[in-house]
């Protein structure tokens, strides 16, 4: 998703802290990432890396979408409404990010124009900042409508990886879900400002386009006969 200031914060964070894996475990599953996702990347391989996005009850019945050369393909027709691609940006000429994600039929009817588009962009050359204004000026002509209901997009893939600082190029960041909050502010959630919470944040509040960001947490007590 676009870059904001919770998710740096995390993504530095969580690096700087271990609270993802070990140092070794996370540079081992960064090597395994290409620098610069593109459609060099076998399409078959791509299929794999989207569909880890959702469970697969959820992403083996999704229409999936691979890069090809002048943007997104469509590899297959899906059956339950919902749609799974790896979306990418540049960080660096070098490097891009890699978000597996699969939306529900909600955000494939509206946020996944906004992805397939800018790939399109991308591809012919355009600059991050040129494809960020045209999903900007896309809202407010019409072309781009924001989600109507309560919704979310899956990115539970293991492979997340965002970017945290320029300047420090991007991270492997933890399985997320991402639930569509569009206008909500953070008083809404309780909070005066951004909470400063690990598992929970928002991607740009008060906003159209806003996302809510939660971090799964494992559960570290076991539950009782009667709390079943």
């Amino acid at each position: 998703m676009k870059s904001m200031n919770w998710m740096k914060r995390f993504v530095v964070d969580a690096l700087s802290i271990g609270i993802l894996s070990s140092p070794a475990a996370i540079q081992a599953m960064a090597q395994e990432l290409p620098k610069v996702y593109d459609a060099s990347m076998p399409r078959e391989q791509q299929m794999v890396l989207a569909e880890s996005a959702a469970p697969a009850e959820v992403s083996s019945k999704a229409t999936v979408y691979v890069l090809g050369p002048k943007g997104y393909e469509k590899a297959r027709e899906g059956t339950n409404g919902f749609s799974c691609l790896v979306t990418r940006h540049f960080v660096k000429p070098t490097e891009t990010t890699i978000e597996p994600q699969c939306f529900d039929a909600e955000g494939s009817r509206t946020l996944l124009a906004v992805y397939l588009h800018g790939e399109e962009l991308r591809t012919s050359g355009k600059s991050e900042a040129d494809i960020k204004a045209d999903a900007a000026n896309g809202y407010k002509e019409g072309r781009y409508t924001y989600p109507s209901k309560p919704g979310f997009l899956y990115m539970m893939s293991s492979r997340n990886r965002l970017s945290a600082i320029p300047d420090h190029g991007t991270g492997i960041f933890p399985p997320h879900l991402m639930f569509y909050a569009p206008n909500m502010a953070t008083k809404d959630i309780g909070f005066d400002t951004q909470p400063k919470l690990d598992y929970l944040g928002m991607t740009h509040p008060g906003a159209g386009d806003n996302l809510i960001v939660v971090i799964p947490m494992a559960s570290t007590t076991t539950a009782s006969p009667a709390g079943r």
